[in-house]
């Protein structure tokens, strides 16, 4: 009992079954005699067999954990009985317990294709409908998919005899072991098309150009894919098609930034007219519109206009339109201005202004040192 079957194997004295199969298969195709025919490694594979064949079988294991011999009435514990997991070990080389795949397919499920649709933002904001023209494999219409020349069908392999492998027996220390692969003759399809169509060389497909109308959804952005089902190429064998995905690029606006569903952009007013406020025509995705700027504006003051801005996608309602004001001061001034000027500053009391601190945006080297400082 000096042997830690749980070690053996690699799993936790809490494992569940399918962990302790799972790491019983994985560690017998690579220790199986077949693979490795070394002494040392035959010796190996012996004491996963046994760690297993204990750990699987739940009397033997509440057995061995309670520290009794789990093969006192299993005929020994070397001998491989009635509980030899032989059926585990076949389907950890050829799954489904040893058991025959059968011929495979020869129709396959076709590749996927991406395609990159380039927008403008009034239509990725109201939708639109595009006509895309698509190089992808179509079904083969004089074989129908089937690879055969028209008259014609594939043949019976004779050498698996249809069944897409053939087996081989081979002798190991277990006895008698049989394997399965693939027929060399043909490939595992298990017939053989002796007289290709012409038109697609066997293969059940051709390719081709064809157009196709795709409606974009309103709300769409930069870098969104939209699906289309069934779209893609057709697969090998006339098997069913891939799906066609596009990639949606939204070219830059010249007014408008957008950042989600919201749009922003930025006016420059001149100082008098922030001061005294004024009535702002600007450009919207829906036309122009006439925008009041209260006296007293400030720069950087932000005016929303609600509802101007994108379609949110898949849902009611859009975002916002958000104005954002600088505030021009003049940099040169004639005469006559800056006498109006001084004038005006007189009026205000504000010909020695001391100025009104507040806090202010950190410098780099101010963040710099707070992130240091686990601030």
């Amino acid at each position: 009992m000096a042997r830690d079957y749980y070690a053996t194997l690699g799993v936790r004295r809490d494992a569940g079954p399918d962990e302790i199969k799972k790491a019983y298969r994985r560690l017998a195709r690579e220790l199986h005699p077949d693979i490795n025919p070394d002494p040392e490694t035959q010796e190996r594979f012996k004491e996963i067999t046994q760690a297993y064949e204990v750990l699987s079988d739940p009397q033997k294991r509440q057995m061995y954990d309670l520290g009794a011999d789990p093969f006192a009435s299993a005929g020994g514990a070397g001998g491989f009985g009635a509980g030899f997991p032989f059926s585990d070990i076949m389907d950890a080389f050829f799954g489904q317990a040893g058991t025959a795949r059968g011929p495979r397919s020869r129709a396959r499920r076709g590749r996927n294709a991406t395609i990159r649709v380039e927008l403008d933002l009034v239509e990725t904001a109201f939708g639109t409908t595009r006509e895309l023209v698509v190089d992808t494999a179509v079904l083969c219409e004089v074989c129908t998919g089937s690879g055969a020349a028209s008259g014609t069908h594939p043949d019976t392999c004779d050498m698996c005899h249809g069944r897409g492998e053939v087996s081989q027996v081979t002798r190991s220390f277990l006895g008698q072991v049989m394997t399965s692969r693939p027929c060399p003759q043909c490939s595992g399809f298990g017939s053989i098309i002796r007289h290709p169509c012409q038109e697609c060389s066997g293969e059940g497909r051709v390719r081709t150009r064809r157009t196709i109308k795709v409606r974009i959804p309103a709300g769409v952005e930069d870098g969104t894919h939209i699906q289309l089902a069934g779209e893609g190429e057709v697969g090998p064998g006339g098997g069913p098609a891939g799906d066609l995905f596009l990639e949606i690029v939204e070219r830059a606006h010249q007014i408008f930034e957008r950042r989600g569903d919201d749009l922003h952009c930025t006016v420059q007013l001149p100082m008098t007219a922030a001061a005294l406020g004024t009535l702002l025509t600007v450009e919207t995705l829906d036309g122009s519109e006439e925008v009041d700027v209260r006296p007293g504006t400030q720069s950087g003051q932000v005016i929303p206009l609600y509802g101007r801005g994108v379609q949110r996608l898949n849902e009611s309602g859009r975002g916002d339109l958000l104005i954002h004001v600088i505030v021009e001061t003049p940099t040169r001034l004639d005469a006559e201005q800056e006498q109006l000027m001084k004038e005006l500053s007189r009026l205000r009391g504000e010909e020695r202004p001391r100025g009104k601190f507040a806090p202010g945006q950190q410098g780099f080297f101010s963040r710099l040192r707070d992130a240091f400082n686990g601030r």
